[in-house]
């Protein structure tokens, strides 16, 4: 089958759909299917899989916008391809994955997070022509009779419903993700290791956290979170919050100073390895404004860790099994808090991972794999 995903850009080390469709197409390739990826700019994501960058042409983010989806139109010209599988709505495609959540879901979480100015923001995402463009294209395809949408969460699938009448019903194809595998004594010798640069026990709690988006992910709230589980508790004053990501910390290291725990709040910065980080957590928090399938929730259940998200996320679905705790919003701080206590208790810890190792079966790429060459094939038979 010859296959063409496509997505603005291809590069891996920007994490989310970039990594998400990276895994994708090499497992598309390993399964002896002819890949394509089609994007602006890029970098090779494997030796069997092609890459083909269009430009990044145009003058301004629209101009840019409608002339890489009408470049995609023209390189996806009837016969070329079986399948056509993009992660934004491009008008004859047949297969829309929507691994950054539907635009005008995208837009009430933006409103979201201005609080008592949501009114205001909404109303100023109105007058966005990138916003209205895309929301345009994302009508026309799902008005299309032979698209298949894909949400990657039923969260999403239930934006599609709510702001939407799509001419065929959404079909939910939850995130997956791949973890290297490797050896108990390796894991824990990269838990010793980042321990140790942290300067914690093998008692104290370490909460991680990855994000390059600090603010969408709520880290001001996770630290003031923190801070009232370090300051209600004194044998927790050892304690750790790690954010790893590429974002700048200045003004949150401030925040966290002013709440006195500026020592136990560490900014780790990006790295190559998030396992070895993992490996060194008690539980991840990822305290999400908005999140179509966080691939992070999902990579700490698939390494048994416990995890706290908010509603606002559609990985959290996943946690209902009992693989982590669900808060309202990242302002909900008493949940948070409460939940901050319960995994720091190693036998609450040892229930919810074995939740996780059950739940961790459901999200590897051979299984999202299958069930996506099943969409094809529904498509394909149209």
């Amino acid at each position: 089958m010859k296959i063409a995903l496509v997505i603005e850009r291809m590069e891996v080390g920007r994490g989310g759909r970039e990594k998400s469709t990276a895994q994708v197409a090499c497992a598309l390739a390993g399964r002896g299917h002819e890949v394509t990826i089609l994007c602006q700019l890029g970098s090779p994501v494997g030796e069997s899989v092609e890459l083909q960058c269009l430009g990044r042409r145009g003058l301004g983010r629209l101009g840019r916008l409608r002339r890489f989806v009408g470049d995609v139109q023209e390189a996806i010209r009837p016969g070329k391809f079986d399948i056509v599988h993009t992660t934004l709505p491009i008008p004859g495609a047949n297969i829309y994955q929507l691994r950054s959540g539907s635009v005008p879901g995208q837009i009430a979480a933006a409103a979201r997070r201005w609080g008592i100015f949501a009114p205001v923001k909404r109303a100023l995402s109105h007058t966005n022509a990138v916003r209205r463009q895309m929301a345009s294209y994302e009508s026309k395809v799902l008005s299309d009779p032979g698209v298949l949408s894909l949400p990657i969460s039923q969260m999403v699938a239930d934006e599609l419903t709510h702001f939407y009448t799509p001419a065929r019903k959404p079909k939910v194809l939850f995130n997956a993700v791949d973890i290297p595998e490797v050896s108990d004594t390796q894991r824990q010798q990269w838990r010793k290791e980042i321990r140790d640069k942290l300067t914690v026990g093998p008692n104290d709690p370490v909460f991680i956290t990855v994000a390059k988006n600090f603010h969408l992910k709520g880290i001001d709230h996770a630290i003031v979170a923190f801070a009232r589980f370090i300051h209600g508790d004194r044998s927790k004053g050892n304690a750790r919050l790690v954010i790893v990501g590429k974002d700048n910390p200045e003004s949150y290291l401030r925040h966290a100073s002013l709440r006195d725990v500026g020592r136990q709040v560490v900014f780790a910065g990006p790295t190559d390895n998030i396992f070895a980080y993992y490996s060194a957590a008690d539980a991840c928090v990822l305290l999400s404004w908005y999140d179509p399938c966080s691939r992070v929730v999902l990579e700490a259940v698939r390494w048994s860790l416990p995890t706290i998200t908010t509603r606002f996320n559609g990985a959290s679905e996943i946690l209902a099994t009992g693989a982590g705790l669900v808060v309202e919003s990242p302002k909900d701080y008493p949940a948070i808090i409460s939940a901050f206590n319960e995994l720091s208790n190693r036998e609450n810890r040892d229930a919810r991972i074995d939740h996780c190792t059950l739940a961790g079966q459901m999200l590897t790429m051979d299984r999202h794999i299958e069930k996506l060459l099943a969409a094809y094939g529904e498509v394909a038979n149209l």
